[in-house]
């Protein structure tokens, strides 16, 4: 995505600016990609300079509708700052959760898809069956399903991001966090297409075909170093941007 470095408005920095154009183009990708649940789920980034504040969407907003501008700027306290608007409770919870939990983190992505949630009913989950899941299952973690907007939910979130970034919420969805928005991003990708594999395996007549154990670890020690790179999803990330602005999107307002 091209950078927008001014701020329309003297009262945000430039940063904060453009923190909210990227997370508005990723509800965008995430809208273009069909990962939507009407208005539900939800994606944040956290306010670059205000370390305890967080930028999520306008819980009446369908994903195709949220602008830079219409997203709303939380902290850690649920107090909404600037701009009023409806938030979910739940999804206050999460980030809340995880940002608390996680000082790395600069980006929260959640979803209800049909392949996460699927996979999040298994009793044993993601399987080293395909390459999609090699490139994540290091850092897969499965939090049991607890109930919502609740504090001993984000609690319980917050032990539970400790053991992994990529999240398998049981009974749920999945859940990605990271140091950039773009990083983030391709481990939700990666993710859930990893789940996607297991469940059409899992129509099969005859169990996978399993990778080799020696192969599994040279793929966990291998992985944190790739991830760690601050261009990990990059140029995946660029490509789902120019994607979402040749159908018109305009989220810049």
């Amino acid at each position: 995505m091209s950078a927008v470095l001014k701020s329309p408005s003297t009262e945000m920095t430039d940063a904060e600016w453009q923190a909210r154009c990227e997370l508005a183009a990723l509800y965008r990708v995430v809208d273009h990609l069909g990962w939507t649940d009407i208005i539900a789920t939800h994606m944040s980034v956290r306010v670059p300079g205000e370390p305890d504040c967080f930028l999520i969407n306008h819980y009446e907003e369908m994903f195709h509708e949220i602008t830079a501008s219409s997203l709303i700027k939380m902290d850690m306290d649920g107090n909404v700052h600037g701009r009023q608007g409806r938030f979910n409770k739940a999804g206050f919870t999460i980030h809340s959760g995880v940002y608390k939990a996680r000082p790395d983190a600069n980006c929260v992505m959640h979803t209800h898809t049909r392949a996460g949630a699927g996979v999040a009913m298994l009793r044993d989950g993601l399987r080293p069956i395909s390459q999609d899941a090699m490139l994540v299952l290091d850092d897969v973690c499965y939090h049991d399903y607890g109930v919502p907007a609740t504090q001993e939910e984000c609690d319980a979130l917050g032990l539970s991001v400790q053991r992994g970034s990529c999240v398998v919420l049981r009974n749920h969805g999945l859940l990605t966090l990271g140091p950039t928005l773009h990083g983030t991003m391709f481990n939700l990708y990666m993710l859930e297409r990893a789940c996607e594999l297991e469940l059409i395996s899992r129509s099969f007549s005859e169990p996978p075909v399993l990778i080799a154990p020696d192969v599994v670890e040279q793929f966990a020690e291998r992985m944190p170093r790739l991830r760690a790179e601050p261009t990990w999803g990059l140029q995946e990330w660029q490509a789902l941007c120019r994607a979402v602005e040749a159908k018109g999107a305009d989220f810049r307002r």
